[in-house]
């Protein structure tokens, strides 16, 4: 009887310093992964917000044309044509997400711009999003994704 009780004191029920230093280590690398990630969708997330932004922007520039025959610029009544197609051909506001939306306009050709103005959408800071009249849209690299 008393070797049985010393064999089951000897297999204890908890885990053992290199096994606990194992489960660390794998939650490390997946932590690792999985942070950087997740990081990247959120910015390609942030991202589509400003380009369905822009994308209204154009289409309201269309819109406007198809009407008046050119497009809404900034000689328009109110002094600013962003404004003229917000209030009317449902433009986006000024902000949108992390990005402030402008648009510079003739009545031949307009240019929208979307800049972020958060760290967390550092790498739109430097090159912004932009669309033009002929549906062209920089940095190619970034609409893509």
């Amino acid at each position: 009887m008393e070797i049985s009780k010393i064999q089951r004191m000897k297999c204890g029920k908890g885990l053992t310093l290199i096994e606990l230093l194992i489960v660390i280590v794998i939650v490390g690398v997946l932590a690792a992964i999985a942070i950087p990630t997740y990081s990247n969708y959120m910015i390609r997330a942030r991202r589509a917000d400003a380009k369905t932004a822009l994308e209204q922007l154009r289409a309201s520039q269309e819109m406007f044309r198809a009407e008046r025959g050119r497009y809404a610029n900034d000689g328009d009544d109110p002094p600013d044509a962003i404004t003229v197609l917000r209030n009317t051909w449902g433009a986006p506001g000024a902000t949108v997400g992390d990005y402030n939306i402008t648009m510079v306009a003739t009545s031949t050709t307009y240019i929208g711009t979307a800049a972020a103005f958060t760290s967390r959408q550092s790498e739109d800071t430097t090159v912004p999003l932009t669309i033009n009249q002929d549906a062209v849209k920089t940095p190619a690299n970034k609409w893509a994704k």
